[in-house]
C-alpha cells in the first residue's frame, strides 16, 4: 500500500482526492507543521483517511509512552496505528499495547531491531531508507535484510525516508510491503515524460466517442 507522509489538512484531502492512496502517516516533526493543535489535526486527518492513520509517540518513559498511545487511540479510534521508536522502552511499549492498539516500530536502523519489532508483536517495522543510506551506506540492502528474517511472519515492512519515485520502487522491490512518501512524491510517481507525449499525440491525431458535460 502507499500512504501520504503528512499531518497538513489540505495536502491529507488532496491526497485522498487522487483515489490510491491508503492512509496517512505522521510523525511529531509534521504535527509542528500545522497550524492546528495536534488533537484537531488528528481528529480532521482521520475523518479523511481511507484508512490507516499513524501516530507517534513522545512521551520520554514506559507509563507515559502507554498513556499517550492509549489517549491517541481515543482520539483517533480503530484507524490508529502507534508509531514507536525502536528503542529498549519502545519496544517494551510495543510489547505491552500490540494486543490492544495496532503498533509500529519507527526509526529502524538494523536488522537486529527488526526482528525485536516481529517479537514484540508489531504490524508493521518502518526502516529509514535514504536516511539509512546516508548514514550507514546502503538503506536497501536494510529493507532487502529485513524483509529475510521477517519472511513468514506477520510483519510487515513500510519503508519510510524516500527522496525519489526510483528509491520508492526500489524499496518494495527490495521487499517492503508499503511506502510511504509526501504528496509531492505521490504525484510524482504518476508522471513519466513518454507518457505525456503519447498522451499529446492520441489528442493530436486520433478520435474518440463524442461527450458532453452538462
Amino acid at each position: 500500500m502507499i500512504y501520504l507522509d503528512s499531518a497538513l489538512v489540505k495536502e491529507a484531502q488532496e491526497a485522498v482526492k487522487l483515489g490510491w492512496v491508503k492512509g496517512i502517516t505522521t510523525n511529531p516533526i509534521l504535527l509542528a507543521q500545522s497550524d492546528l493543535s495536534p488533537f484537531v489535526t488528528l481528529k480532521q486527518l482521520a475523518a479523511i483517511s481511507p484508512g490507516e492513520l499513524y501516530y507517534q509517540l513522545t512521551a520520554p518513559d514506559f507509563k507515559d509512552m502507554i498513556a499517550e498511545g492509549r489517549q491517541a487511540f481515543e482520539i483517533i479510534g480503530r484507524q490508529t496505528v502507534l508509531k514507536v521508536p525502536a528503542t529498549e522502552v519502545g519496544f517494551k511499549v510495543v510489547s505491552a499495547l500490540s494486543g490492544e492498539i495496532t503498533c509500529s516500530v519507527t526509526a529502524i536502523y538494523s536488522v537486529a531491531q527488526a526482528v525485536v519489532t516481529r517479537e514484540a508483536g508489531a504490524k508493521y517495522a518502518i526502516p529509514y531508507v535514504n536516511r539509512a543510506t546516508r548514514l550507514l551506506g546502503d538503506g536497501l540492502a536494510l529493507v532487502r535484510q529485513m524483509a529475510e528474517v521477517l519472511q513468514g511472519s506477520e510483519t510487515e515492512i513500510l519503508a519510510a525516508s524516500l527522496k525519489s519515485p526510483s528509491e520508492a520502487v526500489a524499496a518494495l522491490q527490495a521487499g517492503a510491503h508499503h511506502i510511504t512518501i509526501p504528496l509531492s512524491l505521490l504525484k510524482a510517481m504518476t508522471f513519466h515524460e513518454l507518457s505525456a507525449n503519447t498522451v499529446v499525440d492520441f489528442a493530436q491525431n486520433g478520435k474518440g466517442i463524442s461527450y458532453q458535460v452538462s
